[in-house]
């Protein structure tokens, strides 16, 4: 990009200002412009203001010079792709390093039911995750926390349902998202410490959707929950979500 704007900015620079693509319309300047962008032209940019080469004391504003830019329909952006190195995968041996962010975590979740009402309270949830070399430890601790909790909706509240085809619970209004009363009384999170991933940046793994799926841990927990008041010989066909109005089904069947 700067190479390209250096060659601008030079031709530019030798013409009248009355003569720029600014002033004269939106299809360039008076003269033709070529840009090629594989020129290595060294010019000063400093304080806002690119000078020319050597002791010219010719001069343009970086801000006109982007404007200029604009007008002579010349990129002011650029594209690069990445290969990272060591990543191989056999398919017939199951063997290699396909994907250097694979996060790995631990879930486990404390439930209490009302016997009568089928109301679920998340009692306790402990949540251990391996990302790696963190860089910035609060916020992928926030990233684990809230990506629980709405794994949490997606287990016991977020039900879909349909009415001659046409979803109805379609918005926040017509289900129920998780919100601060729901989530569990006593809720740790632990980041495990792994410095071994050194072909990331600072050695530090993805964080998002990871955490969400450790929240399957509350279907579970309320699953084994039911198991308490069924009968021994039966199993407990609980759907997901496991909402209030499921749940109550269980416990009176």
């Amino acid at each position: 990009i700067k190479s390209r704007l250096s060659e601008l900015a030079i031709q530019v620079m030798e013409l009248p200002q009355d003569q720029w693509a600014a002033k004269t319309g939106p299809l360039g300047t008076v003269a033709e412009i070529e840009i090629s962008g594989k020129h290595a032209v060294n010019l000063e940019y400093a304080n806002g203001v690119v000078r020319g080469p050597g002791n010219s004391p010719k001069t343009i504003s970086f801000n006109n010079l982007v404007q200029e830019a604009y007008f002579n329909r010349i990129p002011l952006s650029d594209v690069g792709y990445f290969k990272y190195c060591k990543i191989h995968y056999d398919k017939t041996t199951g063997t290699g390093s396909p994907f250097f962010y694979y996060t790995q975590g631990v879930g486990a979740t404390e439930v209490q039911i009302d016997r009568y009402t089928g109301e679920l309270k998340v009692l306790r949830a402990d949540l251990l995750m391996d990302l790696g070399r963190p860089i910035n430890r609060g916020m992928d601790l926030g990233q684990c926390t809230g990506g629980f909790v709405q794994g949490m909706g997606w287990v016991t509240t977020e039900a879909t349902y349909y009415e001659q085809g046409k979803l109805m619970s379609h918005s926040p209004s017509t289900y129920k998202i998780p919100n601060v009363q729901d989530t569990p009384r006593i809720f740790n999170v632990d980041l495990l410490s792994n410095d071994g991933n050194k072909h990331n940046i600072g050695g530090s793994k993805a964080v998002g959707e990871p955490p969400l799926l450790l929240a399957v841990s509350v279907w579970t927990a309320v699953k084994n929950a039911l198991g308490y008041v069924m009968p021994k010989h039966e199993l407990v066909n609980l759907k997901l979500p496991a909402t209030h109005e499921e749940i109550f089904k269980q416990i009176n069947l």
